[in-house]
């Protein structure tokens, strides 16, 4: 088979796209590429990855224009065996650059903070467990959004975050939303207030890019939607004064 050609970014938002010649090589992963280059033709590439099986969201970055976890993405679904076809590889979107594939997350997890992302429970250590039955309604419409493992992939595929740098985004708000739907949670009113803002929840234009592309499966897109509905409610009745 003819080798692989590879583009990736190089340096920091100034920097620029440098090719690369990889093996090509049976059940070869976009994450196996980006370390055959780390290792063996450039050990200045700067990149994350950590479990490698698809639990951590780590290794997460644009893949030919679309964000995706390089571990569970084989090469032979982006390029094809075509000796011109190239892959290219770049940073998510959205988010500041360190330094070659690795991006600066710190806004992505202030967002979920912004958003009343932390469980507020009112239960001590001393009293017993708050139980929520696997089967009940109440259970089933959190693990609807709880999955997710803030990768960043449908913030980096959000048009409204590029649009408007201070909307929330889809992760945050996914989160509110499995939060809200916890009847756990002491602080409901407090997180509408937080989600209902100008950069809340109804910035969305419901593009449904961030559900298109959540390699958990989720609907962030749902979950927004859901979100809309209860500030509304909530307006009307007066409870976000």
């Amino acid at each position: 088979m003819p080798p692989l050609k590879v583009r990736i970014w190089r340096g920091a938002r100034e920097g620029a796209f440098v090719s690369y010649e990889v093996p090509r090589l049976a059940s070869q992963s976009v994450l196996d590429v980006v370390t055959y280059v780390q290792r063996s033709l450039d050990p200045s590439l700067s990149y994350r990855f950590s479990c490698r099986v698809g639990m951590c969201g780590s290794c997460a970055m644009s893949v030919n224009g679309v964000a995706r976890w390089t571990c569970r993405t084989h090469v032979s679904k982006v390029t094809s065996d075509a000796a011109d076809d190239v892959l290219e590889l770049a940073p998510l979107s959205n988010l500041p650059i360190i330094k070659d594939l690795t991006t600066d997350m710190s806004e992505f997890f202030d967002k979920w903070a912004r958003a009343k992302g932390q469980f507020t429970g009112t239960l001590t250590r001393n009293d017993e467990f708050s139980n929520v039955k696997p089967d009940s309604p109440e259970r089933k419409k959190v693990d609807a959004a709880i999955e997710c493992i803030g990768c960043g992939v449908c913030y980096a595929s959000c048009d409204t975050v590029t649009w408007r740098p201070d909307y929330l985004g889809p992760a945050a708000l996914n989160r509110a939303w499995s939060l809200v739907n916890d009847v756990r949670d002491a602080a409901q009113n407090d997180r509408l207030k937080s989600v209902a803002g100008d950069a809340g929840c109804h910035a969305c234009h419901t593009h449904t890019t961030c559900s298109e592309r959540c390699p958990k499966g989720l609907e962030p897109t749902a979950g927004i939607s859901g979100l809309k509905r209860l500030t509304a409610r909530a307006a009307i009745r007066g409870e976000l004064d």
